[in-house]
């Protein structure tokens, strides 16, 4: 009698329907990809193959698939949340010396400083050497700070950046002014020179000093620069007349018949004494450039002035960039590479077991995880910070499975029911 095939069939649908219940349970779990279930028939076999007219045994589940399909991106609060838009999964550290695979980008810090989901487990990644991400380096946890060192960061002396910019001024002077009538040039006398301008300077401490420049017109397109520094409170001198009182200027500036500058770069040398901190500093040496000032005739005027020392900082907060790069934003208006979070891909992500908490581990079916840089091609997406990826889950869809899914049910018991009513037919045969 054909009980096995409505049996099979009954089977199959509650499977089908425990799918469909997990989807829908799931359907506010960050990350979740939802699952379908595949059927397969079952047929008997004979000695000779299969019959001139084979009736099949039914049917059976034959896998359950889950569609790495992009879920809704949704915004949040939390500077660590990163969704992912696009291929690719978080790489997670399991505590063992393996790697487990995510999507949910729920993170948050540990006591230690470590970028960790939920479950504890940490996200891996570069670290950064002296704010540089060396790409090919082995992925290791991405820790953002050792709460055993200082968090503060290191201060950088004016002219020590990568590329020595030290001061860059641009500025357009007056061409109107006229040759001052006092001199020589005094700091403390405006009429001995014929405009001024300042920036802050830091030394290798860190410590801030107000570097002051007085720019006095000698002759037709041609101007002196002299200087002075003021020093922080404590040291001595607080105060240093680079000038030497009119008689050493940091340079000259030249310009042509059609103001623009044609002699702008000078080379700065204070000596730790000038800075008030003798032998606790170390001599400064910057380049002050002007180039691309003017001189034309209108008013003195401070187009940009800049220079790339800074203050030490403490750590204060974090962000990701959308190619997985982790900052450090200090106190002091700076930003540090601290490391690059990488993702990976496989041939076959229906491949992956699933383990619960949102994380799958990599099989032979998988094959191996291929690594790359968020962004770097078409199979790695790119993260969006304070964002998570919903669950891929349709409900309106999964609730006509369900219906869909109930009617096979009770079609199938009413095969057995008619199985049975034959049977007891046969039975009741006087």
């Amino acid at each position: 009698m054909g009980f096995q095939q409505g049996l099979s069939g009954l089977n199959a649908s509650s499977g089908a329907l425990d799918t469909i219940g997990n989807n829908i349970a799931n359907s506010n779990t960050i990350g979740y990809k939802v699952g379908t279930t595949q059927f397969a028939d079952v047929f008997a076999a004979s000695l000779n193959g299969s019959g001139a007219s084979p009736i099949g045994l039914g049917t059976r589940i034959s896998a359950i698939v889950q569609q790495f399909t992009q879920g809704n991106i949704s915004i949040t609060n939390n500077p660590l949340d990163v969704a992912i838009n696009g291929g690719g999964f978080f790489q997670m550290d399991d505590g063992q010396g393996g790697t487990l695979y995510s999507r949910n980008g729920q993170f948050q810090l540990d006591k230690n400083g470590f970028i960790v989901n939920a479950q504890g487990l940490q996200l891996k990644g570069i670290m950064a050497v002296n704010g540089i991400v060396a790409p090919g380096s082995a992925n290791v946890s991405l820790r953002l700070f050792d709460p055993g060192q200082s968090l503060t960061g290191a201060p950088q002396a004016t002219g020590t950046s990568l590329g020595a910019t030290g001061v860059q001024a641009n500025i357009n002077f007056d061409s109107r002014v006229a040759v001052p009538a006092t001199t020589p040039f005094n700091y403390a006398d405006p009429t001995s020179y014929s405009q001024s301008t300042a920036t802050t300077i830091y030394d290798s401490l860190g410590n801030p000093h107000t570097y002051s420049m007085y720019f006095v017109k000698t002759a037709a397109n041609e101007w002196d620069v002299y200087a002075t520094v003021a020093n922080p409170a404590g040291a001595s001198p607080t105060f240093t007349d680079l000038s030497a009182n009119g008689t050493v200027s940091a340079g000259t500036l030249t310009f042509n018949t059609s103001g623009q500058i044609t002699s702008g770069s000078m080379s700065i040398d204070l000596t730790d004494a000038e800075l008030g901190y003798a032998g606790a500093v170390n001599a400064m040496n910057f380049k002050l450039d002007f180039a691309g000032s003017t001189q034309f005739g209108s008013s003195f005027a401070v187009n940009t002035l800049l220079q790339d020392g800074y203050a030490a900082g403490t750590l204060a907060g974090f962000k990701i960039g959308s190619d997985g790069t982790v900052l450090g934003n200090y106190t002091n208006g700076q930003t540090q590479t601290i490391g690059q979070a990488v993702l990976a891909t496989f041939r076959n992500p229906q491949g992956l077991q699933p383990l619960g908490n949102n994380v799958w581990a990599q099989t032979p079916d998988s094959g191996t995880a291929i690594l790359g840089t968020p962004g770097s091609s078409g199979q790695f997406g790119v993260f969006q910070s304070a964002a998570l990826e919903d669950a891929n889950v349709d409900l309106t869809a999964e609730l006509v499975n369900m219906i869909t899914q109930q009617r096979v049910y009770q079609a199938n018991a009413q095969t057995i029911k008619t199985q049975d009513g034959i049977l007891q037919t046969l039975v009741n045969l006087r």
